[in-house]
């Protein structure tokens, strides 16, 4: 992690607790867990809430392009210093509440969405439009991993039941500050195929 993130991220939870969630950023091990399952055969990816990007080093590190990552990031801090470390990556400042009503991709063809958002501090209302968005754009058979501090999935039964989502715990790694436990969801059905290779 370069040494000037962790000031940065201190500094962005100062100024917005609730949107930032952590006064450090995410290590390497969360990192690693999170993307785990994700690989240069996913396609595209898309992360939520990259902050200063372990995420997304450990996505390019797993062999994603950095051509297929779509950051969305709303602090506008963290999006220029994404802009400025992953140049080749599509980076957009904006809610990622707003993915439903903006067509970023020609259909549903993302493989993995990968989420650094606070969901424990997220209303349901706006978690409920934030996941609808990300799964309009994720391929049948894509998962999105979330994680929490907690043991138990940070986004409300009462929404992922609404959506048709099920979450399963992927693990927990002690080694990061607070420890944190990783979360797949995904569709519960799923009725069609999606070949994101030729869309």
């Amino acid at each position: 992690m370069p040494a000037n993130d962790a000031l940065s991220f201190l500094m962005a939870w100062v100024a917005a607790p609730l949107r930032v969630a952590s006064v450090t950023p995410s290590s390497a091990s969360l990192a690693a867990l999170m993307t785990r399952d994700i690989g240069p055969d996913t396609g595209p990816v898309l992360e939520l809430g990259p902050g200063t990007g372990p995420f997304t080093r450990a996505l390019l590190a797993r062999g994603v392009k950095e051509e297929d990552l779509t950051l969305i990031e709303s602090g506008a801090d963290f999006a220029a210093l994404l802009n400025q470390r992953f140049p080749k990556a599509r980076t957009f400042e904006m809610d990622a509440a707003s993915l439903r009503h903006l067509q970023l991709f020609e259909g549903p063809v993302v493989g993995a969405a990968v989420s650094g958002l606070p969901f424990l501090s997220i209303a349901p209302r706006k978690a409920h439009a934030i996941l609808e968005g990300v799964f309009a754009n994720l391929r049948p058979g894509g998962a999105l991993y979330q994680f929490t501090y907690g043991r138990r999935c940070p986004i409300d039964q009462s929404v992922l039941d609404r959506l048709d989502l099920q979450a399963t715990r992927v693990g927990r790694t002690f080694r990061n500050l607070p420890p944190a436990t990783v979360f797949r969801i995904v569709r519960i059905k799923t009725t069609e195929s999606y070949d994101w290779r030729f869309a």
